[in-house]
């Protein structure tokens, strides 16, 4: 159970952290805002470190755990500039629902691979969950392209891409191990920075943005770097086929925020996706997380 938990945290985490960017990348080019969102995650991260030990037995962090954490933080960073993207060129329910379809798609996948067996209804709920996210893109695919959206198909395939980079993240941290503490994540908090450290010099983007921009950035550094943090624990608490998928519902998140703070339709078949979610979850909730 306390896997489910965290890994429903950390999909709020995440769900705020891409309704921050969403709204930031409107307003300024997308790699300042994941170069300032890199800062801001590492900072969270780093700061909970000296805590770590009293939440799991930490012991020296090996090379293995190190580099699945920057491997982790290569998919992280590149599966955000991705995402952003998608920003630009679509509804937040397009990108973002599409994203978690690709990110749970493939960590199940791997977690079956590794041999992870969940229980017969932890398994039902993980089939509907993706089916459920399917719902709410599509939905959102027809929203978007009715409001007169030009390139909703460049959102789409945006959401794709940063998807398969998500899994990537996941299945990182995951195969980092939890005897190192935090470390494996401050290794992601790291190598995320220096991907869009490097991509900001090779564009010659590096500067910062505007003020209102720039908090909204800070915002979604600091909400991801909480999620890093969460799913870390949950992943280590169950299996990566049910963590992976059940903080993949993080576009709900993101969805519920756009419709409140703009407005952002919600068709009926959204919200039969949304409603099938909250299924999957009580599904995997009742078969256990591993």
């Amino acid at each position: 159970m306390l896997a489910i938990v965290l890994a429903l945290a950390s999909a709020i985490s995440y769900g705020g952290s891409d309704f921050a960017a969403g709204l930031a990348s409107r307003a300024v080019s997308v790699i300042q805002v994941t170069l300032l969102a890199s800062v801001a995650s590492l900072v969270v991260v780093a700061a909970a470190v000296p805590f770590a030990p009293y939440i799991i037995g930490a012991h020296s962090p090996g090379l293995p755990a190190l580099g699945w954490g920057a491997l982790a933080g290569v998919g992280g960073t590149t599966g955000a500039f991705a995402l952003y993207l998608g920003f630009r060129h679509a509804a937040f329910s397009v990108a973002g629902p599409l994203s978690a379809v690709a990110a749970a798609g493939f960590s199940v996948l791997a977690g079956l691979l590794l041999g992870e067996r969940p229980s017969g209804l932890a398994l039902t709920g993980i089939i509907l969950a993706l089916p459920a996210i399917v719902g709410v893109s599509a939905s959102a695919a027809r929203g978007h392209e009715a409001e007169g959206h030009a390139r909703p198909l460049a959102g789409a395939g945006a959401g794709l891409v940063a998807g398969a980079c998500f899994a990537l993240l996941f299945i990182g941290l995951d195969r980092a191990g939890s005897r190192s503490g935090l470390w494996p994540v401050v290794a992601c908090g790291v190598a995320e920075l220096a991907v869009a450290l490097a991509v900001a010099a090779v564009t010659g983007n590096v500067r910062l943005p505007g003020r209102r921009a720039a908090w909204l950035a800070a915002v979604t550094g600091a909400a991801g770097g909480a999620g890093s943090i969460l799913y870390f624990y949950a992943t280590h608490e169950g299996f990566l086929a049910v963590t992976a998928v059940l903080t993949s519902l993080y576009p709900a998140i993101t969805i519920v925020l756009a419709r409140a703070l703009l407005g952002e339709r919600l068709t009926p078949l959204r919200l039969t996706g949304l409603s099938l979610a909250a299924v999957c979850v009580a599904l995997i909730a009742v078969g256990g997380a591993g």
